[in-house]
């Protein structure tokens, strides 16, 4: 398998576009069931020269960088995967900076590189930080997928977001405009207000009991009199017949949702938003875990979304997939 045209999106925490690198992934596996192993590459476009001859076009250089073969017992144990197979989804966490020295550090600007050569403005996130999530959406429509990773800094506050846009094919997918239903709106919170119904499935991490419950879920999100943001969340075990309803309320600055309680939702372009605690220090400190989220809206009426639940040991509680429509 080769996803042969990717783009690499670097944001901060209130939506900004930091950086755009080009990149292209090639994966190959060996092995089957619980032996297969996962064999991929990553090639990383390098900045242009700043030197060139007269008449000779400079041919862009890629650098090449082989990532830690992984397979399901190592992925399982270590990066405590969520993975829902027949959505192609998958959650993951980061115990080491491994791929983030990979793809940002040494990739884009090599080891200690701080020369002429080194794209500006590139910001480099923290050397150890606290949590590195990845999130992975598999298109509806399309051989195309989304991979989102949240990075928190050592003190337990967002840094930075990075998204991955990645399909198959020798043409790079334009971020700005594959996407362009969703991108017409004027603003980037109008495509998500509304109602929205659909189901989940929730599994629990080993040390949690390894267990899966599936739910169905009604999501109103509009905005009051006076401004505000409101969020009513209903979900329905299947198994249970049981309901829980919970109420957000919030504030929207520019691309940056802030509800109550401290959790904060930040608008990306191309129908996405990416969720997470303004500071997961003070949820530790309160013995309150807590949670990541991924939302992708590839149509303006389907909507997929990944929430990753942590305790606050850092473990993995549950990984659950939604799956919504407009109604």
């Amino acid at each position: 398998m080769r996803f042969g045209a990717l783009r690499m999106q670097q944001f901060d925490g209130h939506g900004n576009l930091l950086q755009t690198v080009s990149t292209t992934l090639s994966a190959s596996s060996y092995g089957e069931d619980e032996l297969i192993s996962l064999i991929q590459t990553l090639y990383i476009k390098q900045p242009s020269s700043s030197t060139s001859i007269a008449g000779y076009d400079d041919e862009p250089e890629w650098a090449e960088y082989k990532i830690k073969e992984t397979n399901m017992f190592t992925v399982d144990k270590y990066q405590q995967i969520g993975f829902f197979p027949r959505e192609k989804a998958f959650s993951l966490r980061y115990q080491t900076a491994g791929m983030l020295e990979t793809v940002l550090r040494a990739g884009v600007l090599g080891e200690d590189d701080t020369g002429e050569e080194s794209p500006k403005n590139l910001k480099i996130p923290s050397k150890w930080p606290s949590v590195v999530c990845e999130n992975c959406l598999y298109s509806l429509e399309k051989d195309m997928r989304t991979r989102s990773f949240h990075i928190m800094d050592p003190k337990g506050i967002l840094e930075m977001l990075v998204i991955f846009i990645e399909e198959q094919g020798n043409e790079m997918p334009a971020f700005s405009t594959w996407n362009s239903e969703i991108s017409d709106f004027p603003d980037r919170i109008a495509p998500w207000l509304g109602r929205w119904e659909g189901h989940a499935v929730t599994k629990r991490s080993g040390v949690y009991g390894a267990t899966i419950a599936k739910a169905d879920t009604v999501v109103l999100l509009e905005m009051d009199d006076k401004g505000r943001l409101i969020q009513d969340i209903t979900s329905t075990n299947n198994a249970s017949n049981t309901t829980t309803n919970v109420r957000w309320t919030g504030t929207i600055s520019n691309n940056l949702v802030t509800f109550d309680g401290g959790f904060q939702l930040t608008l990306l372009p191309g129908g996405m938003y990416m969720g997470c605690p303004c500071d997961i220090g003070k949820n530790v400190a309160q013995s309150q875990s807590f949670h990541l989220e991924f939302c992708w809206m590839e149509s303006p009426e389907k909507r997929q979304k990944l929430v990753r639940t942590y305790d606050v040991e850092g473990l993995v509680v549950s990984s659950t997939y939604f799956y919504e429509v407009k109604v």
